[in-house]
């Protein structure tokens, strides 16, 4: 495979990951159905296909979570493919997760090469040590005219949350950069990538609310570079006067946090599919999102 060099840090600490399962788990028994973000988002990527001619037969979600939301609208939209999930957490595959699911890492896959004709991603990229390596075994898996379809959170995610504090941690995980996808697309050796974002605006009642929030959903930092001590009183203070100064900005008193999403595709080049000729995706406007809950 080609060696690509990363443009971000995606240090993982997978144990931490692991651990953050584990407690999400406790504080909701199906992680799937609680994280409104990864549902909304895998909600709007399916809408993304209807601008996109595909016929798939086999298809291949990576990182699929618990449930098997995302394939179980796939499956409704391609009634005739095979569908198959993999999540590197074996516990998240229960056996109340409907479906064909199977325990793997997305950056190794355990098939052969040409074997589906859809892989798709919701939200995984910031969680994978390497996702170059998720990039270039989706094109390896994919057969020939093939579709890679993602979303991921853009580097804007969280960032009130990272202006808080004054310190050299990490509080967020890496969150890619639009603007580098196309490009690490091209160099894992797919044509005709389409890259567009749109930003939301999630907003809570209260600092506690907003990490309980990622608490439940799992998506706490697990970064390396991460304080691993507990953080002084100090600390939670001055987060919580900055974001006081941001709730004192709105006129609906609530905090505002932000999630850039960015929503990729591209193809594996085949025969009648040269590049620059593919299908091409409606661009979302930004969509301002006031107080999901």
């Amino acid at each position: 495979m080609t060696n690509i060099s990363t443009p971000f840090p995606c240090a993982i600490d997978r144990a931490a990951l692991k651990r953050n399962l584990q407690r999400a788990r406790r504080i909701a028994p199906n992680i799937g159905a609680t994280d409104f973000l990864a549902r909304e988002v895998d909600r709007r990527m399916q809408e993304r296909l209807d601008y996109v001619r595909l016929a798939p037969q086999s298809i291949l979600d990576l990182g699929c979570g618990e449930g098997g939301h995302a394939l179980a609208a796939l499956q409704t939209r391609y009634p005739t493919a095979a569908c198959l999930g993999i999540d590197a957490e074996a516990s998240l595959l229960s056996a109340e997760t409907p479906g064909f699911f199977l325990a793997a890492d997305a950056e190794r896959l355990p098939f052969a090469a040409n074997s589906f004709d859809l892989v798709w991603a919701n939200l995984l990229l910031p969680w994978l040590s390497d996702p170059i390596a998720m990039l270039q075994e989706a094109m390896r898996v994919l057969k020939s005219g093939g579709l890679l379809m993602f979303s991921a959170l853009g580097h804007d995610t969280l960032r009130e949350l990272r202006a808080g504090f004054s310190d050299d941690y990490a509080h967020t995980q890496a969150f890619i950069d639009l603007h580098d996808l196309g490009d690490l697309l091209l160099d894992a050796g797919f044509v005709d990538p389409v890259v567009d974002m749109e930003m939301l605006t999630l907003t809570y009642a209260n600092l506690d609310a907003l990490i309980a929030e990622l608490r439940a959903a799992a998506a706490t930092c697990v970064m390396r570079t991460r304080r691993k001590s507990l953080a002084g009183r100090g600390v939670r203070t001055r987060l919580a006067a900055h974001f006081e100064k941001l709730r004192a900005s709105r006129e609906d008193g609530r905090l505002p946090v932000s999630a850039e999403i960015v929503y990729a595709h591209a193809w594996k080049s085949s025969g009648d599919r040269e590049q620059g000729t593919g299908d091409s995706m409606v661009s979302v406007a930004p969509i301002r999102f006031m107080g999901i809950r």
